[in-house]
């Protein structure tokens, strides 16, 4: 990877290999949400999507996780606009509005355990979707978005 890149070049312009180190692993992104139909508003659970390993905050089948997970959400760098839910600390989110990555970023602390540490992670909270029936999502509800259309 190029040194320093998420400074030196825009997100598009990244390699394949940079833009997935540019993810700081947080896991946020994994947790499952529901979109009202009316209002677009965004509900955020507390519950991870089954591939997600809570511990890492890595999912536990990357490569294969669009076969196995078919609505998990695909990040790109033509897409990041549509992601308005993505939480401020999310170096995706950073970047694309010209902030600088945090300073608990893996890329600039060095891993992650500074950025669980300071409980940007979900491994703290997050439970498995697989423990979770779904007749008691609704009980997991953490926080409403709303998401301008």
């Amino acid at each position: 990877m190029r040194d320093r890149f998420w400074e030196r070049f825009d997100l598009d312009e990244l390699t394949s290999q940079e833009w997935e180190a540019l993810c700081d692993g947080c896991g946020q992104c994994c947790l499952l949400k529901f979109q009202d139909e009316q209002s677009g508003d965004l509900a955020v659970l507390n519950v991870a999507c089954e591939l997600l390993d809570i511990g890492s905050c890595r999912c536990g089948d990357y490569a294969n996780r669009f076969d196995k997970v078919p609505d998990c959400t695909q990040l790109s760098p033509q897409r990041v606009e549509e992601f308005r839910w993505l939480p401020r600390s999310c170096a995706y989110r950073r970047i694309a509005e010209g902030r600088k990555l945090a300073g608990w970023h893996p890329l600039i602390a060095g891993g992650p355990e500074r950025m669980h540490r300071k409980g940007i992670s979900v491994r703290s909270f997050a439970v498995s979707q697989r423990e979770v029936p779904e007749e008691q999502l609704e009980d997991h509800i953490i926080a409403i978005l709303p998401i301008d259309g």
